[in-house]
């Protein structure tokens, strides 16, 4: 719709096979008959898509395709419903955002799996706004990122309701930029030597990470040809001191704060030294927004 191209940068990213996916989440809903559906039949319906708790929108064209995948068609409110937009709902507020329009039993059979999508990333978008807004009031210039702690089958939503908040995604997957961790380091021998063999695989046009556990370690990894440099686990202000010493001798190498860091805890390692704070809460253990589907009697 043109609701959704009109408000949502970030729609047009999404992937070719994202119908596809979609349709293995209504099938993993409906494996077999549908009583209820026979129930309703197939007359001509409209139900109202109602926001009940106040937060980020976001999630929009998985509304859309979960509808469209159904032969159902719905219409956004186009100056209520824009995806990235914070509402503030008053107690027991309910904000029509959409109607859907179709056969009875198809909007109910899309229901519960749109309703699922439409929470889960909006409650991601809106933790990913606090987040972003705890950086900014403190007018620090580095990115707030998310992890790859996403949940399996449903790293698009999750990905893309990162992106609706205002922060980075991180990478998406193990195909998208090179991350050496402990693990890597322990069976391969050596930091040295674990980026060095990542480099003659990757060559110009990937980024190398590397997860350090020690000022020493990240700077092995920067004499490496690193490209950023993880602090994993450190203290906030053992994390602060040594991204000092770090960036005086490699300022271009890029220094990332991770491990055990949440919207609350975040602010104490926010420092001109740290480019990039990640946090797997964001997508880990994110609350859900409250929406229900209405069918209009």
């Amino acid at each position: 719709s043109n609701m959704t191209r009109e408000h949502s940068e970030f729609s047009t990213l999404l992937p070719q096979n994202l119908g596809q996916i979609i349709d293995g989440w209504i099938h993993d809903d409906m494996p077999s008959f549908d009583v209820g559906g026979m129930v309703v039949g197939d007359s001509q319906k409209q139900a109202k898509l109602l926001m009940k708790s106040s937060g980020v929108l976001a999630g929009v064209p998985f509304v859309d395709t979960v509808f469209t995948r159904l032969g159902c068609k719905v219409e956004w409110q186009d100056d209520v419903a824009k995806e990235g937009k914070a509402q503030q709902l008053a107690e027991g507020q309910k904000l029509h955002l959409a109607t859907v329009t179709g056969p009875a039993h198809l909007i109910l059979r899309g229901e519960r799996t749109a309703l699922n999508t439409l929470s889960r990333c909006s409650g991601v978008a809106t933790l990913s706004r606090k987040a972003k807004s705890k950086a900014d009031e403190v007018e620090w210039k580095g990115w707030v990122a998310g992890t790859r702690k996403t949940t399996p089958g449903f790293r698009v939503v999750e990905k893309y309701g990162l992106l609706v908040g205002g922060v980075a995604t991180h990478r998406l997957d193990l195909s998208q930029m090179v991350m050496l961790k402990d693990n890597h380091v322990w069976a391969c021998g050596s930091i040295t030597k674990a980026v060095q063999l990542a480099r003659k695989a990757s060559g110009f046009s990937q980024k190398i990470e590397v997860e350090c556990q020690s000022l020493e370690e990240a700077c092995e990894a920067a004499e490496a040809g690193a490209d950023i440099v993880m602090l994993d686990n450190f203290e906030p202000e053992k994390l602060k001191a040594d991204a000092k010493v770090f960036k005086e001798r490699f300022p271009h190498v890029l220094v990332e704060a991770s491990g055990g860091i949440t919207v609350d805890t975040m602010a104490g390692y926010l420092s001109e030294h740290v480019d990039v704070v990640s946090q797997g809460s964001l997508t880990q253990g994110y609350p859900a927004l409250d929406f229900s589907l209405k069918i209009v009697h």
